[in-house]
């Protein structure tokens, strides 16, 4: 459950070590409860970097999007199980979705298959 002034690691060579996410896009808000919004596992939110390599190739003034791959909630599953992650962790993407850096740290949660973000699961170490 990522929302807004959540500190998210970076998992990929982009150049970008922490970044702070500014806005949610799309997520959810419940109903009766705060309207504030929240990210799971796999949807896309604008961060700011803020602790980066000094060879970084992005502009660390801009905000970008960046994609969940990874939160300390836990997230059930269709089978009725639940998986959650030591970390809350993102992978920087362009504007078609596809991810800047050539590699990715870690684990990523099965859910972004079915969020077509193919490329991120194809470059993954492991698939939980």
């Amino acid at each position: 459950m990522i929302q807004q002034e959540t500190i998210l690691d970076i998992a990929d060579n982009s150049g970008a070590k922490t970044a702070l996410c500014v806005r949610v896009l799309g997520g959810s808000t419940a109903r009766g409860k705060s309207t504030r919004r929240t990210a799971a596992v796999g949807d896309v939110v604008k961060v700011a970097i803020k602790k980066s390599l000094p060879n970084l190739s992005l502009d660390d003034k801009k905000t970008h999007k960046c994609v969940i791959i990874r939160t300390k909630y836990p997230t059930r599953r269709e089978d009725g199980s639940y998986v959650r992650f030591d970390s809350n962790a993102g992978v920087l993407i362009d504007p078609d979705g596809n991810p800047i850096g050539t590699r990715i740290f870690g684990a990523v949660a099965r859910e972004l298959r079915e969020k077509n973000f193919m490329k991120i699961i194809s470059l993954a170490s492991e698939v939980v």
